[in-house]
């Protein structure tokens, strides 16, 4: 009997929206205090090292939102480990859909074709864009809004030496190598699907090129239909099949005409890496992140910091930089409530996945489902970890 990813380490979350970027010039990251008495934050959650399949990882989660809409998860097992980052926006319908779903469906496939690989990477995100349009066909007569729900899904595999990632949305992964003289070097292993890139706006003009309202810019930003940023999401299936479009009595996600063909898409773009030894870290986050730090700031963070609490290292400075756009002291920050917060950063999910290349050699095997956990919401300032099958849970405050 093959086995493969023996338990679901974590479930953390993070909803989206993005406001425009501002200059980080004359930001000293170096001087931030990240003693805990000095940044101890009710709406942020971490956890600082545990261990995964090749070695150690690290989380954090900071919310800002008034409802926590996103999820994410590390999977670990004996011989492999798993990373989802779910961005969701409009509801938490689809980034808890996904975090229910799209691991099941890899392992299923995996199992089937007796190895992981892109093709399975993308199936996998076909089958969980099904199965929550099904949800939104069977649910949209009673909740219309939940057509207008969707998520960005971000995924990162390491099976046999090699990594695979596989993403929609603007979440980010990049690796963090050892150049010469023992610098390390950011790189960004994923695609942004957001319409502020170029490149993703001539994309779209292509795709419709009889469509001269398919981006539009509103109050500054570029956004596709004049709603929303992201290309391509999980979800939000009113851009997506003509029976699920919005009537004016909604008139933020109502669209004057029907859509000939889909406007978003849920083909991921996937990226496959073998591992060199020179391959340090792997750092997946959410856009919120990424708005404060660039991405060899970040690299530069972990790299010349202990690993114990490095997740919440990279999402204090994001949040003190944060802080620092509006004239504030994080110390004022992290008093703001959730909501109201929401003004001043993004929520953020971080999850940094060392890779030990000096960790014995293992015997691989195919996926399948021995444990499940899950990390839930249950408050403002804590969450719950339930183990195995069982209802037992553990509370971190």
């Amino acid at each position: 009997m093959l086995s493969w990813l023996a338990r679901i380490a974590l479930v953390c979350w993070r909803p989206v929206r993005r406001y425009a970027r501002m200059n980080k010039d004359n930001i000293n990251l170096n001087e931030f205090d990240f003693s805990d008495s000095a940044l101890r934050d009710n709406l942020l959650w971490c956890k600082d090292l545990e261990k995964h399949s090749y070695g150690d990882f690290s989380f954090a989660v900071v919310q800002a939102n008034e409802v926590i809409e996103d999820h994410s998860q590390v999977e670990i097992g004996r011989d492999a480990t798993f990373v989802g980052v779910y961005d969701g926006h409009g509801g938490p319908e689809a980034s808890r859909f996904i975090c229910d779903h799209l691991f099941l469906h890899l392992m299923r496939l995996a199992r089937e074709n007796g190895a992981i690989s892109e093709d399975i990477l993308r199936s996998a995100f076909s089958a969980t864009e099904d199965g929550f349009l099904t949800l939104v066909r069977r649910t949209c007569g009673i909740k219309p809004l939940i057509a207008a729900i969707g998520s960005c899904c971000l995924v990162g595999v390491i099976w046999r030496g090699t990594l695979y990632v596989a993403n929609v949305g603007d979440s980010r992964a990049v690796i963090g190598s050892l150049g010469r003289s023992n610098k390390i070097v950011a790189e960004q292993l994923t695609r942004d699907h957001n319409a502020s890139m170029e490149e993703v706006r001539q994309e779209l003009k292509s795709l419709h090129p009889d469509d001269s309202h398919i981006v539009v810019m509103k109050h500054g930003v570029w956004r596709i239909k004049g709603i929303i940023q992201v290309s391509r999401s999980i979800g939000d299936a009113y851009l997506k099949q003509p029976e699920f479009s919005l009537d004016p009595s909604f008139p933020r996600f109502h669209l004057p005409e029907p859509i000939r063909r889909p406007v978003l898409t849920a083909e991921p773009s996937v990226y496959t890496r073998v591992l060199q030894p020179n391959d340090k870290f792997l750092i997946f986050a959410s856009d919120g992140l990424w708005e404060h730090l660039t991405n060899q700031e970040a690299a530069e963070i972990v790299h010349n910091n202990p690993r114990d609490g490095v997740a919440k290292r990279l999402l204090k400075t994001a949040l003190n930089i944060a802080a620092r756009k509006r004239e504030m002291r994080y110390d004022d920050l992290k008093k703001v409530e959730k909501g109201v917060r929401r003004f001043f950063h993004d929520d953020i999910t971080v999850v940094v996945i060392f890779v030990d290349h000096d960790l014995p050699e293992k015997m691989i095997s195919i996926p399948e489902l021995s444990m499940r956990g899950f990390i839930d919401t249950v408050g403002p300032s804590k969450f719950n970890i339930l183990q195995g099958h069982d209802a037992n849970a553990r509370s971190y405050v």
